[in-house]
Order: structure tokens, then sequence, then C-alpha cells
């Protein structure tokens, strides 16, 4: 059988895009071109990046394949091998105008990502970003969350770079020779169980049933008890209704002053990073001249539920904890502490508890649920939190596209209805790469608040030297 049944996750996903709010993940990967004569490199050229990239991306599997309805389950969606697939209709090439590169590709990015991919077709997009000789060049991926969470993006989009392509292509030949089918060829497993898998079923199916019931109460309190503090004030960039305009801005932390801060304040490195958004939030807040809010901005912290070291596997593996993120605090050692201390407290009831484990009370519910209740679902997201607040890890080791070394790459997370910023981190080589992705014309600015972002852990360094 060559399809795969949408998880109910994936399908909430599917179901939750509209025109203005594209479900889709991002990065934004900026490379060094090689110096002229350098051993191993491609030419400099841009047709030969971009034949690099149809190449590699022709050969992962997961990017042939498309979403189909299905006749059961109800309601239910399948991916299936797009029989028509040609990379060219995914990949384009754009050259930017003369002047600030980084400038120039953020910019455009913002507007990419505004845009939905095209459903009919595996639902991914790659952009080559090229300026003049010399400069360097920069590739925006866009990959529907439907398709993979963070990690599971983190390891197709990783199929493009030096490292890891070479090595899966090898893998890839092995087994075409060892099967007698090519990579492409070789389908999905199979959605339906064996019989020896259905009593393990059954059990696993009422342990998760007792757990989204657990959920949904937590939920449901969250939701009223944010509904009777809900205030506009101070918070109406955070807040406003969505005009289906998107803008990227970036930041760049030192990994090891981010370091220097946790081993004073304690916690982890997630941690002072929780803490210095909030304090760059309170920054811009008061920039702006906006009243701070009379309450503290609820953040959705995402977790994986991923075993550490296993395989990424299809479809996504999601929770999420609520954070609030202390913007009225004007002590930043109570900034820390209070950002530690709540982390403590979602950390020791786990990921399966709490409102923000809504990702498994989604898992519960049928595919025709997820088809009509999705607008409803989605509009709940402002009852629930303001900002969306994810780390993406990335591989330790450099990374290099046809022997030009990755500098820099900015993750970019999907907004909600009723949100107007999501922030995005991954650390690669020592340093921090911040994505911020707002409503243009709610958060115009959003320049400003990653400035503030690196303005903050500034500060923070000089409190503990």
């Amino acid at each position: 059988m060559s399809t795969e049944l949408l998880a109910p996750l994936d399908l909430a996903f599917w179901h939750l895009e509209s025109a203005d709010h594209p479900m889709h993940l991002g990065a934004l990967a900026h490379f060094t071109p090689p110096a002229s004569g350098g051993t191993g490199a491609v030419a400099a050229g841009s047709e030969e990046i971009l034949a690099l990239l149809a190449e590699r991306a022709s050969a992962i599997p997961r990017l042939r394949m498309r979403v189909r309805d299905v006749l059961l389950p109800v309601g239910g969606a399948a991916w299936a091998v797009d029989k028509d697939f040609d990379v060219r209709r995914h990949l384009r090439q754009v050259r930017l105008p003369a002047g600030d590169f980084t400038a120039s590709a953020a910019a455009l990015a913002g507007e990419l990502m505004e845009r939905p991919l095209e459903r009919g077709l595996p639902p991914w997009e790659m952009y080559l970003l090229t300026g003049g000789p010399g400069d360097p060049f920069a590739v925006l991926v866009k990959l529907h969350h439907a398709l993979a969470d963070g990690m599971r993006a983190v390891a197709i989009g990783a199929g493009i770079f030096d490292e890891i392509a070479g090595p899966l292509g090898a893998r890839a030949r092995k087994h075409g020779r060892r099967t007698g089918r090519s990579p492409a060829a070789v389908p999905p497993r199979s959605w339906l169980p064996g019989p020896w898998q259905v009593a393990g079923m059954a059990r696993g199916r009422i342990e998760e049933l007792g757990r989204a019931f657990g959920v949904g109460a937590s939920l449901v309190g969250a939701s009223l008890a944010r509904a009777g503090r809900l205030d506009p004030r101070g918070t109406a960039a955070l807040s406003a209704s969505s005009s289906g305009t998107r803008r990227l801005a970036t930041a760049v932390l030192d990994l090891d002053e981010v370091h220097e801060v946790r081993r004073v304040a304690g916690g982890t490195a997630n941690d002072i990073l929780l803490a210095t958004v909030a304090g760059a939030l309170r920054r811009w807040m008061t920039g702006r001249g906006d009243a701070l809010p009379p309450a503290d901005p609820s953040a959705l912290v995402p977790v994986s539920r991923r075993r550490p070291g296993g395989p990424p596997g299809s479809g996504n593996k999601l929770s999420a904890y609520l954070l609030d993120l202390p913007v009225t605090e004007p002590d930043p050692w109570a900034r820390l502490y209070a950002v530690r201390d709540g982390m403590d407290r979602n950390k020791a009831a786990g990921p399966l508890r709490g409102a923000g484990a809504v990702a498994v009370l989604a898992d519960q519910l049928p595919p025709l649920a997820h088809r009509f209740g999705a607008p409803l679902a989605g509009s709940a997201a402002r009852m629930l939190f303001d900002v969306l607040a994810t780390s993406v890890p990335l591989p330790r080791s450099a990374l290099s596209l046809g022997g030009c070394p990755l500098r820099e790459i900015y993750p970019m997370a999907p907004l909600a209805r009723g949100q107007s910023l999501a922030v995005a981190m991954s650390t690669y080589r020592g340093r921090v790469h911040f994505g911020l992705v707002a409503d243009g014309k709610a958060l115009p600015d959003v320049d400003r608040l990653a400035r503030a972002v690196e303005e903050e852990l500034t500060a923070l360094v000089e409190l503990v030297r």
C-alpha cells in the first residue's frame, strides 16, 4: 500500500490553515560562498547550487508525498506518492537587489511566508536567494506543519546538506540494490495494524482517553481564567486582528553568554532564552510607548514527545507548556527566577498534562471533528496564549551546501489565528539564532523587538559579571 493516513494532529494542522493563516514552518539559511578554487566545492554559480538543491530534494521520499482525501475514516486524509512529482514546481530562484543582502533576504522571506503552499502538490517549497557576484546566498525552506514538526522538519531539511545527503544517499542506494527498488519508489509503511497489535492498541487507547479528559479539563479551566483577565491595553499589538501579512526579523545571541547567565541564575539555557524574550517584550513595549499589560502575556512553549535518540518518524509528536512571561516585572533577576520556576512546575507536571498539552487532546479527536471544527479551534488560540516561543534543535556539526559553509540559520514558526508574534530559536555553532515572525501590520516594528532581544541578553550578562 502506498498511502499512509495523516495522524490526528497532522490532520488538525492541515485543516487549521486558511489564506491568512498558512500553517507552514520555515527556515532561512545563509551560506558563505566558497573561496575561489576551494577544494571540494561546487562552482559559486547559482545554477550549480540550484541543481544541487533539486537533486537532493528529489532524493528525499517524504518530499514526494501529497495529501489526498480518503473514504475511510470519514473526514480523514492520507499521504500518497505524487506520481507526477516535478521538483521544479517546488524550487525557485530569486535574485535580490544590490545592497544589504541579509536585510533583503529577511524582507523577502517574510513576504514568501505569507503565501500558503499549493495543496494539490507535496506541501513544501524551497527558494534560492542570490545577490551579486561574491555575495553570500540563502535558502528559504517552507514545510507544511502537517508534514513535519520541528524535529521532523530538521530531519527532512538536513537531507540537502553535504554532510547528511551523502550518507543518506549511500544507504538509499544500498537499499535499492537489495530490494530492487529505487529510493523514491519505496512506499511508506502501511497504516493497517497487525492482529497482534490490537490488544496493545486497546489498552493504550484507554490510557490516552483518560489523559485527554484531564487535558480537556485543564484547557477549559485555563481558558476561563484567561477570559477573566484578558485586557487589550498594552497588548493590542500581540492580539490585533490578522492582516495576512508577515514580517521576519532576526537576532543572534552568543551561546557562551547565555550559559554565563545560566551558571549564576540556575535553570537551563532555554529558561534563560525565555526570560530574555520576556525582558525584550518589556523593553519593546515601553520603548514604543505602550502601557504594560495588566497581566503577563502567556507563551505556548512546544515540547517534543519523541523519545531522545529515537528515529524522527512521520507525523507530529508534540505537546506544549504554558508559561506566563513576566513582562510586568521590572527586576531582571525576578524575571529570570519567575521563568525558571514556571518551567520547573511545567516539567514536574510533564508534557502530557495541563492546558498546554492541547495537542494531546487533538490526537484523540476523530478526523471529521478536525475537518469541521478547525475554524473554531483556530479561533480559540487567542483564549489560550499570546505568543508562541519554540526551540528547534539542529545538528551540532558544521554544515555546508555544495562546499559552501552554513553561516546562519533562522527558524520560523506559523502564526495561529489571533496571534501576531511567533518566536523560534535554534542553536548552531555557538550562536543562538532567533526568527521572529510577526503580522506585518500589527507589528511593523518587529525589527525593534529583535534588537531588544540582543539588548536584553547584554544587560543580563552585565548583571552577572
